[in-house]
């Protein structure tokens, strides 16, 4: 497939055309073909697989829970195109950044690792589940074990002495960030606990679902028109909430109302909650049909993260879509049109000035990926790993039909192993503090003697000079 497309590209060059990438998306081969491209783009980011280099970190500027969303990005690809290209370096970066203790807290991520960090990973895990993306060697972490491992940690950290419950957005107390409860990490935790309870069919998963939401709608990061808001601080209580909205808050939400409607057979309430996310999500983040990123995106402040969200809501209606199929003909027809616009938005060959705080785009020229889709053909010389991740995210969710198959579980045709009791406990994790013995104490006092005299005797040296 990528011979051809490379063959393509150069007689495009020698025309003297470079323009946005063409799909016929009444045409599944179409399709394929464009997602194709645009994951040939966004792996041209990857360094991971480089000599010298950590499988599944991705070069800076990025975060390494964008790298998690990149590869969950890769087992959709896979799924939905049926082109097995990324497979292997898909594999070898979930399984090498699960981690020494198989939980996707590796010990190299300790110093910035948030639960919404560790959720994307798992996340990537799980559709790797579902989707029955090909498992590992038996010796190695296996998808499911390792979505409950995330799991059964969020349970320990599960914090009541602040704002009646939640996560926290960051793991230590050390970083910064450690003070805020956010929806994202909530939404991870939720949408985790929601997918495992599907999956599995065990009712303990459903049970956190419903208490992470509950608490949501408690500190009103939820309110009752299904606005969901960013977070808010613990000093208060979570009192003075940050309302900025973001298109994976809703997302992340939208897909977990969407597994326990399908869970619990078309709970009434799941119904609702769905529809309410549903016609929320569709009534502020779409203009023309288009998705934006409201907070930022028309103020030119979107950082290197915000920049990929939109993918993520792509991803989620997709699922939603086929979870809740009453939600189909409201968000498919938005998944595609968003779809056309990001294919046109993939239009540049950035210049050494749209590239110099980021690694060089290095995939067909005329196919760099901007981030303001509603700009359609006119490049926005904004091209990066969110960008393209997002628009071949757009792109391929557009292959879903109203028959497509649903997610599989462990009942219909799942084979990832799982282990009910993966994960470590918080203090595992916590530096130990050893005791000093009394010799240990009397050398420390001859070494910081003998240093002070030194001290001492190089100061009297330069004043005799």
């Amino acid at each position: 497939m990528r011979s051809s497309l490379r063959a393509a590209g150069v007689m495009g060059l020698l025309a003297g055309v470079t323009s946005a990438i063409q799909v016929d998306f009444t045409s599944d081969d179409s399709i394929k073909e464009a997602a194709s491209t645009v994951a040939f783009g966004l792996l041209k980011y990857y360094t991971g697989n480089n000599t010298g280099d950590v499988p599944g970190n991705l070069p800076d500027p990025y975060f390494w829970w964008e790298a998690g969303a990149m590869f969950g990005t890769l087992v959709d690809y896979w799924f939905y195109t049926g082109d097995e290209t990324y497979n292997d370096i898909t594999t070898q970066a979930m399984v090498h950044q699960a981690g020494e203790d198989a939980d996707f807290m590796p010990q190299n991520q300790t110093r910035t690792l948030g639960n919404d960090d560790q959720g994307f990973w798992a996340m990537a895990a799980m559709s790797a589940a579902e989707n029955n993306f090909p498992n590992p060697p038996a010796d190695q972490p296996q998808w499911l074990a390792l979505v409950q491992a995330a799991f059964n940690e969020y349970v320990g950290r599960w914090d009541t002495a602040t704002c009646g419950g939640g996560l926290r957005w960051q793991v230590f107390t050390f970083n910064n960030g450690f003070n805020y409860k956010n929806s994202i990490s909530n939404g991870c935790f939720f949408n985790i606990a929601s997918r495992l309870a599907r999956y599995t069919g065990n009712q303990t998963y459903a049970d956190w679902a419903e208490k992470v939401w509950d608490w949501m709608e408690e500190v009103k990061f939820i309110d009752a028109d299904f606005n969901i808001y960013d977070g808010a601080g613990v000093d208060d209580g979570c009192a003075s909430i940050n309302k900025a909205q973001w298109t994976y808050n809703a997302g992340i939400f939208l897909q977990g109302s969407a597994m326990m409607y399908n869970f619990t057979g078309g709970n009434d309430t799941w119904k609702q909650r769905t529809q309410g996310l549903m016609s929320r999500t569709v009534g502020f983040f779409f203009d023309d049909g288009v998705v934006v990123e409201r907070p930022c995106e028309s103020f030119n402040l979107c950082d290197y993260d915000q920049q990929s969200f939109k993918g993520y809501l792509m991803r989620w209606m997709a699922s939603t879509s086929q979870l809740a199929q009453f939600t189909f003909d409201t968000l498919m027809p938005l998944i595609k049109s968003s779809a056309a616009a990001a294919a046109q938005q993939c239009s540049g060959t950035p210049t050494a000035e749209q590239d110099k705080n980021q690694p060089t785009f290095k995939g067909e020229p005329g196919t760099a990926c901007g981030f303001k889709w509603t700009q359609k053909a006119a490049f926005d010389g904004m091209p990066g790993v969110g960008e393209q991740m997002s628009a071949l995210s757009a792109v391929q969710y557009s292959l879903v039909k109203k028959e497509s198959v649903a997610p599989v579980t462990a009942d219909s045709g799942g084979t990832s192993v799982g282990n009910v009791n993966a994960g470590r406990p918080m203090e595992d994790y916590m530096p130990s503090i050893v005791e000093i013995t009394t010799g240990e104490r009397v050398a420390a006092g001859f070494l910081t003697t003998a240093i002070a005299f030194s001290v001492m005797g190089a100061s009297f040296f330069v004043m005799k000079e």
